[in-house]
């Protein structure tokens, strides 16, 4: 391995809490490369809500202005019923919602990175540690082999570096869900707002991106015939107008005239609350962040923000060693140990806040799965307890960069 490249910093995974890590990183004065299994920029999933403390992550990553020109922004979320009734509304007030394009987030995160940083087409296959150095190789399908000072794994729920610092695989969920983008040529005509139904356990849910442009889901119960269609755009679509069945016109005809090559059928998976209590989320000089630290459904529309607020706690943190101080104004190394400490406070920071998370959406998401009135009443007094606003988690700051 003499030929082996060297490097600072490598983050496995070029989605959105890759790419923003990155950019974290670079707003600090850090250099980093990301490895990209795909060819090209991700963007599965059509769409992505993002609150407040999302946009104050994105502000934080230097972007958020010019995301903010991409997208209307949400004044209220309401609960709707079959018959059109309005159940609960809750207004946005002074805080900030809007949903994005995952293509258009990913892309001006990309463009915002030195030329270079992203390696399309890298495959890792292997992870250990230099048992001299104590430092992480690298091992590519290509043959390469990377040296690195950190790594973060940021690859999602089918996490290769979540393996290795320890963690165990995501639960799969009962849920299914059902995504796509209608466009309306000559404008929808929706308010601002973020619309869901919900009927039995299927939850369907609308919410405008632009004044023509509208992203939907419908989240259902697993079937034995997902795994048949998952690639066939017009099955999924006839599958998700026959969940619907019963539901106003105005959100059947959303359904039949979708954009058919947006639509995405998935599953959905989860780590519980109580599994973020123990791990470490470190080994050596190898953490994770985003969906392979914390994925926890689409319940509350909060992931996408939360792997955001990943980002810049993670380069705050780093950037401590990297600039030779900590937090009392000493002066700390560049070695491993002072990385590890470094790495250990971002989990210390990030931990409670994940649990808080966490915990209301696996609430909302236990809601959906169970007809058990016990279980539902169960998930209700939890939510009466520890949360007494629907929006009180956008609140959260996740500090200077």
């Amino acid at each position: 391995m003499d030929n082996a490249e060297v490097k600072d910093i490598v983050i496995v995974g070029g989605g959105i809490c890759g790419l923003a890590t990155a950019l974290a990183l670079h707003r600090k004065g850090m250099d980093s490369i990301v490895l990209e299994r795909s060819e090209t920029l991700r963007a599965t999933g059509a769409a992505i809500g993002i609150q407040s403390n999302g946009w104050r992550a994105l502000d934080q990553l230097g972007v958020g202005f010019k995301l903010r020109q991409t997208a209307i922004p949400i004044l209220r979320f309401r609960d709707v019923s079959t018959n059109n009734t309005t159940l609960k509304e809750t207004p946005v007030g002074n805080l900030e919602a809007r949903c994005l394009k995952r293509s258009i987030l990913t892309e001006t995160l990309a463009n915002d990175l030195p030329v270079g940083t992203i390696r399309f087409g890298s495959h890792i296959t292997a992870l250990q540690m230099d048992p001299t150095t104590l430092q992480p190789i690298l091992h590519l399908h290509d043959g390469s082999v990377i040296r690195a000072k950190i790594v973060i794994g940021c690859d999602g729920v089918n996490s290769v570096i979540a393996n290795y610092v320890g963690l165990k695989p995501p639960t799969q969920s009962s849920i299914t869900n059902v995504r796509a983008f209608t466009n309306y040529l000559n404008g929808h005509g929706f308010g601002p707002e973020f619309v869901t139904m919900k009927e039995g356990n299927l939850l369907l849910g609308r919410i405008p991106i632009d004044h023509k442009l509208v992203y939907w889901f419908v989240a259902r119960a697993q079937t034995p015939q997902d795994l048949t269609i998952s690639n066939d755009a017009q099955m999924i679509r006839w599958s998700a107008l026959e969940s619907v069945d019963g539901f106003p016109r105005e959100m059947v005809e959303m359904i039949e005239k979708c954009d058919v090559d947006s639509l995405t059928l998935n599953g959905t998976r989860y780590r519980a609350p109580w599994e973020l209590l123990n791990p470490t989320f470190r080994k050596g000089t190898v953490t994770v962040a985003g969906d392979a630290m914390h994925v926890m459904g689409p319940f509350l529309g909060q992931g996408g923000s939360i792997a955001l607020e990943d980002a810049v706690v993670l380069a705050r943190c780093l950037a401590r060693v990297h600039h030779g101080h900590d937090n009392n104004g000493e002066n700390t190394g560049n070695d491993s140990t002072s990385i590890e400490l470094a790495i250990d406070e971002y989990v210390r920071q990030r931990r409670i806040r994940l649990m808080q998370v966490s915990t209301k959406t696996y609430t909302l998401g236990s809601l959906l799965e169970t007809s058990s009135l016990f279980v539902k009443l169960v998930c209700i007094i939890v939510m009466i307890v520890f949360y007494r606003d629907r929006l009180g988690h956008s609140r959260y700051d996740c500090g200077h960069l």
